[in-house]
């Protein structure tokens, strides 16, 4: 049996037959997939607001105890929490980068 990836080119295949058939297993990928995206879309919506919180709430935390610890004129907590929203924003955009690149790349290879 032929695996559904098998991009050897035989003598007689036509460019439309291979053009043709590798739209045919790009539609069969995405049909194959439709359920696993949604679960993926939500996971990520739930990654990346984790990828943001914890980090704002550590600097929160640990905000909390420095101004304890040590008072003076400028809020530790506020400062710390600014950092771990930067920090997990940051983190988020990476991921998110990264994803997109390779999306991208995976669609460029089945281009090809």
């Amino acid at each position: 049996m032929a695996e559904p990836n098998d991009k050897k080119k035989r003598p007689n295949d036509s460019p439309l037959s291979r053009q043709v058939g590798a739209k045919a297993e790009r539609k069969l990928d995405a049909q194959r997939q439709v359920n696993k995206t949604i679960w993926f879309g939500l996971g990520w919506f739930g990654l990346i607001g984790w990828s943001v919180a914890v980090p704002a709430l550590l600097g929160i935390f640990l905000g909390l105890w420095l101004d304890d610890r040590y008072p003076g004129p400028h809020s530790w907590t506020l400062m710390l929490l600014i950092g771990g929203l930067m920090l997990g924003c940051w983190n988020a955009w990476r991921w998110v980068s990264n994803e997109d690149i390779r999306i991208h790349k995976k669609q460029d290879k089945h281009d090809d």
